[in-house]
């Protein structure tokens, strides 16, 4: 079980979750919300991260927006919360609001390398986080958008691995071949398709969740935090 925090950034303050693990320090992680908030999760992707022996801290990106956003994708209502929160925001004060993020991991205790790991809008800020700061290694999951600023791909210089469902409704065929051009010619990034998979295949209770593909991807972002963090 995790608790909150505040971090201090450019104008202001954000709660995050943090969760640590039973030896009370590790690497860090920085854990990307999705358009739903840090919701539960969000918090339990943290958690397990926690388990593993990170020092998992989820920050609440919405929060000039709206603080504490904390829904679900089980309703219309929410569904629509979801996508309008979606389109307020402002990517580039998510990624500064990440940096803080990771400059608190850093302070903390026996905290050295940090890692980022995001979902969705998630996944498009690691991608980001990437190329725009000093982590030392990141995970995105079917991002949405990575296309429209595949030109920031010059800019990663630290190990980046990207899931991506190959039927994903928000990323066409050629969005994720331009992705595959460009991505395949860094040396530091390393792209997997899952044949078949729609967005959001690995959220557990989604529309499009599939257990094989989510252990799969999970499996190899647990091996490439391991070799990169540990």
């Amino acid at each position: 079980m995790g608790e909150k925090i505040q971090i201090k950034t450019e104008g202001g303050a954000f709660d995050a979750y943090l969760a640590r693990p039973a030896s009370g320090t590790g690497p860090g992680i920085v854990v990307i919300q999705e358009i739903f908030g840090v919701n539960a999760n969000v918090r339990a992707i943290a958690d397990e991260l926690a388990a593993a022996g990170y020092v998992a801290l989820a920050p609440d990106l919405f929060w000039r927006i709206e603080p504490g956003v904390d829904i679900t994708d089980q309703s219309e209502a929410e569904w629509a919360k979801a996508f309008d929160l979606f389109g307020k925001f402002n990517a580039d004060l998510g990624i500064t609001d990440i940096a803080a993020t990771i400059k608190a991991l850093r302070a903390m205790p026996g905290v050295t390398k940090v890692g980022a790991v995001g979902h969705c809008l998630g996944g498009l800020l690691a991608y980001l986080t990437a190329a725009r700061t000093d982590i030392d290694v990141t995970v995105s999951y079917y991002g949405v958008n990575i296309a429209s600023l595949i030109g920031e791909a010059s800019k990663i210089s630290k190990p980046i691995l990207l899931h991506v469902a190959e039927k994903d409704q928000f990323v066409p065929a050629e969005a994720q071949k331009q992705m595959a051009d460009v991505l395949g010619a860094n040396k530091h990034a390393t792209m997997v398709t899952y044949a078949g998979q729609d967005h959001a295949f690995a959220r557990i209770g989604g529309a499009h969740f599939n257990a094989g593909a989510a252990l799969a991807a999970n499996a190899a972002t647990s091996a490439f935090f391991a070799s990169h963090l540990k």
